[in-house]
């Protein structure tokens, strides 16, 4: 019998578009897949470090998978791997941490499964993560994460990120149009692109900085691939967000009406303190620009409560930015320390309950700005793309516009894409239908 191997992903859709090609990489040593919650051989946890909560999360699943299989040999990889590995390593019944570097030849290490004592550490110094490993994670039949760029060179006060994952590095094109032909290949209908800072890309993309290709030479070459219906940009920095990209998008045979965009802070001062590449001016006109040309567009939002020296008065400038702002839902982050960070030395440290106080009013904020967007969509005809897991008897899926739908669970229309009239809002928030023509893009 081959041994068996389980993967859990915390954090990004990067990370899980990694998992996936680590996977890829046990199945081509004769290893068998298996779900988390079953009996493996090995577990392997690609842990990430961008919350506390995402580290505190990694005990718990280390627990998991001993009381499935008290003799299974465990694995840590990824962010938080390298940012602390000896940490994870004094884990109870952790046997290997793997660095930035060696996660992705985790077969070369897994000569002796036996348990041991004490974790072992293979962790690279951060500047040696200077080489490119492309990948792609296929989740459902609906739609893959494909990784287009790694790391990142901008030195944000508050981010770990650059120490876990090294300097902006790229795919080469000629690459990620390979993966995204194999993506179509399976019948997949849409791609979401992922990186750490993927506006970004062309950097690094010969294992140096000389810089051939752009984000918008990206854009434009996947949008050629053929049976790839819907290509989504998961997000983007404001500053890295050309209006060349915005007019492309805008008249996309694939691309869809949907931009992620990080703030962080809607006041000028606190993305000062942040190191920000940007201030609130420049946002105003990203959004203003995507609207302008795709007044339909749905536009995301991430953003840090309770920074250091975010004053009360600075928390309203980012709320009433927020309020006035053409936007459609937010990601509320709650700023919390990171070791080996400027902000984490900072004065006029924001009270935790404070900082949870500002969360919950930006999360209400969300919720109004969400039902907005949706009511605003009632009564247009959208096309969407069906999802595969039966919930309560639903069926869910999204617009490319980003709105979320349902209707009674009807297996044909799985990984389908429909041409359907929007109608009203449901109790639970969600959009329901009418069909108003026969089954698109087969």
């Amino acid at each position: 019998m081959n041994k068996r191997v389980a993967f859990y992903t915390l954090g990004c859709k990067l990370n899980f578009s990694e998992t996936s090609t680590i996977a890829r990489s046990f199945e081509g040593e004769g290893f068998d897949r298996v779900d988390f919650s079953e009996n493996a051989d090995i577990y392997v946890i690609n842990t990430c470090s961008v919350t506390e909560n995402a580290d505190k999360r990694f005990k718990t699943i280390v627990k998991q998978a001993q009381k499935t299989n008290p003799e299974a040999f465990v694995a840590a990889v990824g962010c938080y791997a390298q940012l602390k590995p000896e940490q994870l390593a004094a884990v109870d019944g952790v046997d290997l941490v793997l660095g930035a570097t060696e996660k992705f030849k985790i077969t070369d290490y897994l000569n002796d499964l036996s348990k041991n004592d004490h974790g072992e550490v293979h962790s690279c110094e951060i500047e040696e993560a200077d080489f490119y490993v492309g990948s792609y994670a296929i989740g459902d039949r609906t739609r893959a994460f494909l990784k287009v760029q790694d790391g990142c060179d901008y030195k944000c006060t508050y981010c770990t990120i650059p120490l876990a994952r090294g300097i902006s590095r790229s795919d080469s094109l000629e690459n990620v149009l390979k993966n995204a032909a194999e993506i179509s290949e399976k019948g997949i209908k849409e791609i979401v692109l992922t990186g750490v800072n993927i506006g970004d890309y062309g950097k690094g993309e010969f294992g140096n900085k000389k810089h051939e290709h752009t984000f918008l030479d990206l854009v434009k070459a996947l949008d050629e691939v053929e049976g790839i219906h819907r290509l989504r940009i998961s997000s983007i920095e404001p500053n890295l967000l050309k209006n060349e990209t915005i007019d492309f998008v805008a008249q996309s045979n694939a691309f869809v009406p949907h931009f992620h965009i990080p703030l962080q802070s809607g006041s000028d001062q606190v993305l000062k303190q942040m190191r920000r590449r940007y201030l609130s001016n420049l946002y105003v006109d990203r959004v203003k620009k995507i609207k302008e040309v795709m007044p339909h567009a749905c536009i995301g939002v991430d953003v840090i409560v309770g920074f250091p020296g975010e004053t009360d008065e600075y928390f309203l400038e980012t709320y009433n930015f927020l309020n006035e702002l053409d936007i459609s839902y937010l990601h509320v982050f709650t700023y919390s320390e990171r070791d080996n960070t400027v902000a984490a030395e900072m004065e006029s440290v924001v009270p935790k309950n404070v900082r949870s106080k500002r969360s919950k009013m930006l999360r209400g904020l969300s919720a109004k700005k969400r039902r907005a967007f949706y009511e605003s969509q009632v009564g247009t005809t959208r096309t969407i793309l069906f999802e595969g897991e039966n919930k309560s008897g639903y069926i869910y899926g999204f617009t490319e516009n980003y709105v979320k739908v349902k209707a009674p669970w009807n297996p044909e229309l799985v990984n389908s894409l429909h041409k359907v009239e929007l109608t009203k809002i449901d109790n639970d928030g969600l959009v329901r239908f009418e069909f108003s023509e026969e089954r698109v893009g087969v």
